[in-house]
């Protein structure tokens, strides 16, 4: 698990370089604003469109095998696109066409990685690696987004995507040497999860769609999901609106800001990784807890009390996304896992493509503080209001069995169901009838 942690780390550190400076490179080709957003929706919409085959594949195949080849994969993405830089061959269609093939290989990897990382430990210890990959991907956003800088200043773009390239061929390197732990520690074949019964025969798309519409529980994370990311969430946008317009800051001011945030990512990973067993209830309740702080930020007085707001604000969103994670990862069988999080995936794309314009158009109207107070509000009302809605619970609590006495035989305890009757009863009961 250690070393899974430490390859996990170099590959979010070189895919933050490159995210850092892709946006730039596609400035640079086209000098096109418009541009930049298109080629992160090209790389986003292969999650959207076709993120349940992804994880149907991930389903299907052995997962070491299935991890390994999509690292290869974008290792070789990275590094051509690298090339391209270098040779000044890259152009907006070649550009554009890049991103999709990204986002068709992520589609796999993500959960076969994912799946990977919780096949490394026993079954007790599940939600602990989920909240390490956590804090890893927070410190890997901070650490690629401090070297982009240093090393696009120092040898160009290029290098940027071929440090990711040599990163992804790093963890791929890693990946066959994993010993795979099942239940609570015994060893395991590297095999695709399977499953007894009428549903491991089904691993069609159509069966985990089905699945996870059946889920309560993960219906109501993707509503949590919707509503918070539609009307908040989004602080890069909203609080960078907030900094740079009312208070009239620049654009260090809001990297004190962004660095409050990245601190607190941290921080609620940490807190995250001690969730054992996390409920619906537990995410709901810190998606309230977050849309307050964010009408706190609303009505922020200075940038010393935004940043210092920022910290709580970052908490509660890594502990829920730490929280939704593990749901994600534990509630369904093993043989649903790749499925779930292949429908997780393409509901989260889709509101992660649909909130930046919807936030976009609501601070137009209400302005940067209108919209942060607005949108917090929205989103605690929709949950509170899940909360008053939500179906009544079952009776947990099951009444002591009275004894059932028949003649001639010896108290039979709880109801008399045709399991509990033994077979001297059964005859008794034939011939009182």
């Amino acid at each position: 698990m250690r070393w899974w942690a430490f390859a996990h780390l170099v590959s979010n550190t070189g895919t933050w370089m490159q995210l850092t400076v892709q946006n730039l490179l596609v400035l640079q080709i086209t000098g096109s604003p418009a541009a930049a957003g298109l080629s992160i929706s090209a790389q986003a919409a292969p999650g959207l469109l076709v993120g349940m085959l992804g994880g149907a594949a991930v389903d299907r195949w052995p997962r070491k095998v299935t991890a390994t080849v999509a690292q290869v994969a974008l290792g070789l993405v990275a590094l051509a696109t690298a090339f391209l830089v270098a040779t000044d061959g890259l152009n907006l269609p070649v550009l554009i066409g890049l991103a999709v093939v990204t986002g068709l290989i992520a589609t796999v990897d993500g959960p076969a990685c994912a799946l990977l990382g919780n096949d490394l430990v026993p079954v007790r210890d599940v939600p602990s690696a989920i909240g390490v990959g956590s804090l890893v991907h927070s410190a890997g956003r901070l650490a690629g987004a401090a070297l982009a800088g240093i090393t696009v200043a120092a040898l160009g773009t290029a290098a940027a995507y071929v440090a990711n390239g040599l990163s992804f061929f790093f963890v791929a390197a890693v990946i066959p040497f994993l010993p795979l732990m099942t239940g609570r520690g015994g060893p395991a074949a590297d095999a695709a999860p399977t499953a007894a019964g009428p549903e491991a025969a089904d691993t069609s798309v159509r069966g985990g769609l089905l699945f996870f519409a059946r889920r309560p529980r993960l219906v109501a994370l993707a509503g949590l999901n919707a509503v918070s990311a539609l009307f908040g969430r989004n602080y890069s946008l909203t609080l960078a609106v907030l900094v740079t317009g009312p208070m009239a800051g620049s654009a260090s001011s809001f990297s004190a800001v962004s660095t409050a945030l990245a601190v607190g990512g941290i921080v609620g990973a940490v807190l995250g990784a001690r969730l054992r067993s996390p409920r619906v209830r537990l995410v709901a309740a810190l998606t309230a807890g977050g849309a307050l702080l964010q009408v706190l930020a609303g009505f922020s007085p200075s940038l010393a009390f935004l940043v210092v707001l920022a910290l709580p604000l970052a908490v509660a969103e890594s502990v829920t996304d730490t929280a939704q994670n593990t749901l994600l990862q534990t509630d369904p069988p093993p043989h649903m896992r790749g499925r779930v999080l292949g429908a997780w995936n393409s509901v989260r794309t889709l509101w992660g493509l649909a909130a930046p314009p919807a936030l976009g158009l609501l601070m137009e109207v209400l302005g940067a503080r209108g919209a942060l107070v607005t949108g917090g509000l929205v989103v605690a009302a929709a949950v509170s209001a899940g909360w008053l809605l939500r179906g009544p619970r079952k009776n947990r609590a099951v009444p002591a069995p009275r004894p059932v006495r028949i003649a001639g035989t010896a108290p039979v305890v709880g109801p008399v169901t045709e399991p509990a009757l033994a077979a001297p009863v059964r005859p008794a009961l034939e011939s009182a009838a």
